[in-house]
């Protein structure tokens, strides 16, 4: 009975973290006790997360270990997505892991709709093709493929399976967990014309190599649809390591008639209980220096606040 009494304790925590109302001790229970808990002894299950999809996780894994506990990863970017996708829309998810994005655009953009999901991991790419499938949507063509300015062969390390979406290109000096080896080619290299053509949003998350894919492009942004926006994490230093910077993709953008936005973002446990309560996914022009990791949105509409 006494090995059994913290796992119901856990379970009875994830569900009032989960369904009750209200944040009353969520951001200290989360922060305190359920998020290591979860990590160092994970459960294996298929849970279904606030937009009713289904997803089979591992809460060892960062984003997978968010999807049981919150029922969702990133709020922020979730909310913007569901207000920008429409039936007949098109999305383009660089960097899709295990495809919690995808398989929402999939969802919002219907059987008209063209998503196209690309992850560069051969075990994340598995698992988004399962959770396509466990989700019955047929208009996600999901590559397995990596993303640069030119074509060239890439190693990706992964430093940690404590956090499967920090696979990398960036330069690693400790210990890794795995690391594999692939060729990567420009963006609209992979793209079918009707693709890019469809594309309402496109987002990039390829942890440190954004520069390069935002460079490869940078040749077709002019052939974008007029409403058509980017949503581009970016983490200073770790474009740095690759040679990058923050202010070069900007001005790329910028040059294409693109203005930028920041769209908040926290990944501390204890920050999704509020975030949750809150006006989600309203992008604010950025002012000054990018200073932290940020999500930016790139859109041509000329405002203080994305509407």
């Amino acid at each position: 009975m006494p090995a059994v009494l913290p796992e119901v304790l856990v379970t009875l925590a994830a569900r009032y973290v989960r369904h009750a109302p209200g944040t009353l001790g969520k951001p200290a229970l989360t922060a305190g006790w359920l998020n290591a808990r979860l990590r160092d002894h994970p459960r294996r299950r298929v849970v279904r997360v606030r937009s009713g999809d289904l997803f089979a996780v591992d809460t060892r894994d960062l984003i997978q270990r968010y999807l049981y506990l919150f029922g969702t990863w990133e709020p922020h970017l979730t909310a913007w997505l569901r207000r920008r996708l429409r039936p007949g829309d098109g999305f383009v998810d660089v960097g899709a892991n295990i495809g919690v994005f995808s398989v929402l655009a999939g969802r919002l953009v219907g059987a008209e709709g063209r998503v196209v999901a690309v992850e560069a991991s051969p075990d994340l790419h598995r698992r988004l093709v399962e959770h396509t499938r466990l989700n019955g949507l047929r208009n996600v063509r999901a590559l397995n493929a990596a993303v640069s300015d030119r074509r060239r062969s890439l190693t990706f390390v992964l430093a940690s399976s404590r956090n499967t979406g920090a696979n990398s290109i960036v330069p690693y000096d400790g210990p890794a967990e795995s690391s594999f080896e692939t060729e990567a080619l420009p963006l609209p290299d992979l793209l079918e014309p009707a693709e890019l053509a469809a594309a309402r949003v496109i987002k990039i998350d390829v942890e440190g190599a954004e520069g390069g894919v935002v460079r490869g492009l940078a040749p077709v942004l002019g052939d974008l649809r007029p409403d058509a926006e980017i949503c581009v994490e970016v983490t200073p230093e770790r474009l740095a390591r690759l040679g990058d910077s923050v202010e070069d993709l900007l001005a790329v953008m910028r040059n294409a008639g693109f203005h930028v936005y920041r769209l908040a973002n926290d990944y501390a446990p204890g920050s999704y209980p509020e975030a949750l309560r809150g006006e989600l996914g309203v992008p604010v022009r950025l002012r000054g220096p990018v200073a932290g990791e940020s999500d930016l949105v790139f859109s041509r509409v000329d405002a203080e606040t994305l509407p």
